[in-house]
Parts: structure tokens; C-alpha cells; sequence
């Protein structure tokens, strides 16, 4: 029986180590090559590993959440198991198999019950630790279903439960028996509990180091952007089909990469270590972007050299390659200042959180027609909300309120976005 190690490759970038964020194997799978074996992280980069070749998986190396360095075992396989195990009848000598037949009219009525079997067990075949072997997904569909796993028999090796074991129960059996009780009648008791890591590790230590280093100060305003709602209205009806649908935020990022040369203390990097505060010429702004595994923050680079919809189009392809999973490491860094926006659920204000090594932020809110007074009377604008936080070590309160207040202007005047 062949064994085969995989060792974790070199992913590129400089990448010297990577966290296991998910198998998708477990030990006694039996694997193709290239099915998915495992995901690793690396730098806010996702990779999933594919395995080099057909076997079953007879190790694993990692538990979730755990570093591995390139270089170091990940997997062992059983390369020749499956050709073992469909060779097995093969060695029986030939004389073998007609002699066989002839004991078996004997235990013909020894195995009459079978027929009428008693009932199987239902229950599922746990690990050693307890719990049932499924993958996430499995888990996933399980819990939408209302199915308790440990009542699915698993068809895998192992007993693992796979789509088609939970689709036999739920056809067969849940269907019938796991009728839901009301809402209001039945109690809430469980506990999940979820391990910390991957992305959201690095999240939380991300912010755990903005909070724990940086004191942060909030700054709040209101912006009147009729007329930018207008000229954006105006613009996305008269643009061609190679020009993406402009947002508020092409116009935000070109009115910030306009007035940040009045304003080099909030486009800047503070090393704390070092106690040297960088300002920088160039604006990369960063786009806080919410994706199915968790907040990315792709860089627009240069939004200063950038038209309306040079930044529109840039916007789009960042976002999108984080929300896809094939953001580049270049896509994911450099920023010299953020913006946060919870788009339609907006809100009135938050307090964002800087992203460190920066010194500023800049959340904004849905706009929305509000009554406000103007030239004495009382009539209807689009009021958009800005919350901005800012380091309070190198950015002081009234450079702080400088920034937002010079923003609001160009907003409310958007032509001076452009002059």
C-alpha cells in the first residue's frame, strides 16, 4: 500500500506559513485529484488546496484554526487503497468460487429471518470525541432542517454523513417525524459554539489593536447632497454601456483625494514603535466591503490621478474580487484612509473603528429626503449623515472637524469636486 505526504506548497507572496480555515476531507475519505481538500489563509487571502492525487486520506495535519508552515506535512494519503480495495476478489483462486455455493444451501435457512429483518438503528456513528462526522455544509443543511444528525445513519467511511444520508432522512423519516412544535410552546436551550478563526481571527486582532492603541475620537455632521443626487442622476442617464452605474462614493473619494493636500494629517500612517507619523501624497483609499466570509478592505489606489468614473470602475473591481475570493494581496493593502458604508441600513451614526496603522476614518450613512429650513421656509432635501473617527495622538479635534467640514462642502457643491 502506497503512502504519499502533501506538504503545504509555497502559495506565493512571501507567504511562510497559513492558517487551516476548513477541511473538506476527513481521515478515511476517498479523494480525487483535484477535489478540494483544504482551505488556508494567508494575509486576508483565501486558498483552497486541491489534492494531487486519487487515494483516501489516511491523516491529517492541522486543526482548524492552526498554523502550518510551507513545507510542512498536510496530508497523508493511501495512493493505491482504491485500486486495493477493487482488486480484492481478484487474488481468490479459482476453484474457489464454485465450492463456495455449495455450503450455502445449508445456512439458506439459518438466514431465513433476514427477510424480515428487525429495524435498523437510526443512530449516526460517532467519532471518538462524540460527535458526528459531517462536514459543515452537512451540519448547515441539518440545522435549516431541523434534523438532529445523530439520528441520520452515515453511509461515508467512518459512518460520516453525507447529502445524500440526510436526504434519505428527510424523505423518509424526518418529514414524518420531525413535525415542528410552535414557536411558542417550545424553549430555546441550545449553546453553538464557534471557534474563532481565519478571517474573523484576523479581524478581531485587527481591531483589538486599533482599540487597545489608538484613542479614538468621533466626529459627527449632516451633508445636503440635492444637488450631488442630482448631477449622479444626471450623469448615470447619459453614460455609455461601458461605464458603471456611478454611487455616492466615486464622488466622495475624488472630493477626499481633492482636499486631503489642505489636510495631511488624516492621510497618514502612525508606527507606534517608531513614534513616526507618515503623511502621504498619494490617496489609497480603502473600502470597508462586508463578503460571505466576513469584512475585506480593498484598496482604490491613486483616486487622485481618477475621474468619476475611472473611480466608479476601479470601486466595482476591487469590491468585486473580495466578494469573489480572488482579491490580490496588492488589492488588500495600502490604504491610506477608509470609508465605511452600511449602505441601506445605514443608520444615524456609528463610531467606526480607524484601521490601523491609519489615522482616520470616514462612515457614511444612507441619504434620505428629510424637511429641513431653507431661506426661511421649511422644504425637502437629501440629507446624507457622516460619522468620522479620527487617532487623537496626531490628528487633533479641530484638524479633525476640518477634514469633515471641507468634505460637507464639496459635497453640498459638488462642482467643486471637479474645478
Amino acid at each position: 500500500m502506497g503512502k504519499h505526504v502533501f506538504k503545504l506548497p509555497d502559495i506565493g507572496e512571501g507567504v511562510v506559513e497559513g492558517e487551516v480555515v476548513q477541511w473538506h476531507v476527513a481521515v478515511g475519505d476517498a479523494v480525487t485529484e483535484d477535489d478540494p481538500i483544504v482551505d488556508v489563509m494567508t494575509d486576508k487571502a483565501t486558498v483552497t488546496i486541491p489534492s494531487p492525487i486519487t487515494g483516501v486520506v489516511s491523516s491529517l495535519s492541522g486543526d482548524v484554526g492552526e498554523k502550518v508552515a510551507v513545507g510542512s506535512a498536510l496530508v497523508e494519503f493511501d495512493s493505491d487503497t482504491a485500486a486495493a480495495t477493487t482488486s480484492e476478489p481478484e487474488p481468490a483462486p479459482a476453484p474457489d468460487p464454485p465450492s463456495e455455493p455449495e455450503p450455502a444451501p445449508a445456512p439458506e435457512p439459518v438466514a431465513a429471518p433476514e427477510p424480515a429483518p428487525a429495524p435498523e438503528p437510526v443512530a449516526a456513528p460517532v467519532a471518538p470525541s462524540g460527535k458526528v462526522l459531517a462536514s459543515p455544509a452537512i451540519r448547515r443543511r441539518a440545522r435549516e432542517a431541523g434534523v438532529d444528525l445523530t439520528q441520520v445513519r452515515g453511509s461515508g467511511p467512518a459512518g460520516r454523513v453525507r447529502h445524500a444520508d440526510l436526504d434519505a432522512y428527510i424523505a423518509a423519516d424526518g418529514a414524518v417525524s420531525g413535525a415542528a412544535p410552535s414557536a411558542y410552546s417550545t424553549k430555546r436551550t441550545g449553546i453553538t459554539e464557534i471557534k474563532v478563526v481565519g478571517l474573523r481571527r484576523k479581524i478581531a486582532e485587527q481591531m483589538t489593536i486599533s482599540k487597545r492603541t489608538i484613542p479614538h475620537f468621533s466626529y459627527f455632521e449632516e451633508a445636503d447632497v440635492t444637488e450631488l443626487e442630482a448631477l449622479r442622476q444626471m450623469l448615470n442617464a447619459s453614460r455609455d454601456e461601458s461605464q458603471p452605474k456611478l454611487t455616492y462614493l466615486p464622488f466622495i473619494m475624488l472630493a477626499l483625494s481633492k482636499i486631503m493636500p489642505d489636510h495631511p494629517e488624516c492621510n497618514a500612517h502612525y508606527d507606534d514603535q517608531s513614534g513616526v507619523v507618515s503623511r502621504h501624497d498619494a490617496v489609497h483609499i480603502g473600502i470597508a466591503t462586508q463578503t460571505e466570509r466576513g469584512l475585506y478592505v480593498p484598496v482604490v489606489k491613486h483616486t487622485e490621478a481618477m475621474d468619476a468614473w475611472q473611480a466608479a470602475a476601479e470601486l466595482q473591481r476591487v469590491a468585486g474580487a473580495a466578494r469573489g475570493g480572488t482579491a490580490s494581496l496588492d488589492d488588500l493593502t495600502g490604504s491610506t484612509f477608509t470609508i465605511t458604508s452600511l449602505g441601506r441600513d445605514g443608520g444615524l451614526g456609528a463610531t467606526p473603528i480607524i484601521n490601523h496603522p491609519e489615522v482616520a476614518i470616514l462612515g457614511i450613512h444612507k441619504a434620505r429626503d428629510m424637511p429641513v429650513a431653507k431661506d426661511g421656509q421649511v422644504v425637502v432635501r437629501r440629507i446624507m449623515n457622516l460619522s468620522s473617527s479620527f487617532d487623537h495622538r496626531v490628528v487633533d479635534g479641530a484638524d479633525g472637524a476640518a477634514l469633515v467640514q471641507h468634505l460637507r462642502r464639496m459635497l453640498e457643491h459638488p462642482a467643486l469636486i471637479f474645478m
